[in-house]
């Protein structure tokens, strides 16, 4: 099993494409958290303090524990005009 990150709008520019954590990988690297996967996924680049994120469709914090068969998301926060 593994973890799908999915990056949408303005996030995928800046990140790239998806990125999948594999069970050895979550392991081998201690990837327990939203923020340890943005950190991994990421690589190096500043996330802004207003990306949502969700898991499995639930907004929540980079403090939020994940496990193996979660999606994650981080996305833009929605803007009008």
């Amino acid at each position: 099993m593994s973890i799908e990150v999915k990056f949408f709008a303005s996030m995928r520019d800046l990140i790239g494409d998806d990125c999948e954590i594999g069970s050895e990988t979550l392991k081998e690297h201690s990837i327990s958290t939203v923020d340890d996967i943005w950190d991994h996924c990421a690589r190096g680049k500043t996330r802004a303090e207003n990306v949502l994120i969700a898991v499995n469709m639930d907004y929540v914090d980079g403090k939020t524990l994940v496990k193996e068969g979660d999606e994650v998301a981080f996305f833009p926060p929605v803007t009008g005009g």
